[in-house]
């Protein structure tokens, strides 16, 4: 990879990352909810979990799609479904008086697994893996992987301290429940790519 692919490879992926997806719009509510240091184990879950999937993509899971494009359908249905579902989840999480005793932030392998049907994450790995690394050697998609998780993680925990900051206004049940339901409707619209695709 020369010095000028690094770099524009370097700005797609703090961009890519930065901005407003399901994983980010999930780490914010759950640093409002839950706070920075519960918050963490799911966190770490969407780096390592976006990393082993760009390496996977890249060994050939594009390929298993061209031949068997019905697996890409059962992903995109899957994707609905738990969005879905994590929007539901968000909405109805406990005000901040209770998470202490009701709450449950994602889990590491939850946000591990999450990836697998993130739409974002699947354009992400893609665009990472025939973009960045055209010669699909073993070695450039391992590089390709350990750069974008590199900055990746750090691109992804400014959302948990906005969510950090949200908080201390979250001071009523009211308020939370405008907000929980608030960062469900956004979540749904992350489904919009998947629902309605660019021609």
């Amino acid at each position: 990879m020369t010095y000028d692919v690094f770099i524009a490879f370097a700005t797609f992926c703090f961009v890519s990352s930065a901005t407003p997806g399901p994983n980010n719009l999930m780490l914010m509510a759950s640093g409002a909810n839950f706070g920075v240091r519960r918050t963490i184990p799911h966190w770490l879950g969407i780096g390592i979990g976006f990393t082993a999937m760009i390496v996977l993509v890249g060994l050939g899971l594009i390929g298993l799609f061209e031949t068997y494009p019905v697996v890409y359908k059962i992903l995109k249905i899957a994707s609905i479904a738990f969005l879905i579902y994590l929007a539901w989840k968000i909405a109805n999480a406990a005000p901040l008086q209770e998470t202490s005793v009701t709450g449950s932030p994602v889990t590491f392998f939850q946000a591990v697994a999450f990836q697998w049907v993130n739409p974002k994450a699947w354009a992400m790995a893609l665009t990472a893996v025939t973009v960045y690394s055209p010669s699909q050697s073993v070695v450039a998609i391992i590089i390709t992987a350990l750069i974008f998780g590199i900055i990746n993680l750090p691109s992804c925990s400014i959302w948990i301290f906005i969510g950090q900051q949200i908080r201390r206004w979250l001071t009523d049940r009211f308020r939370t429940r405008v907000f929980n339901i608030s960062m469900s409707i956004l979540l749904l619209t992350s489904l919009y790519p998947i629902l309605f695709p660019a021609a």
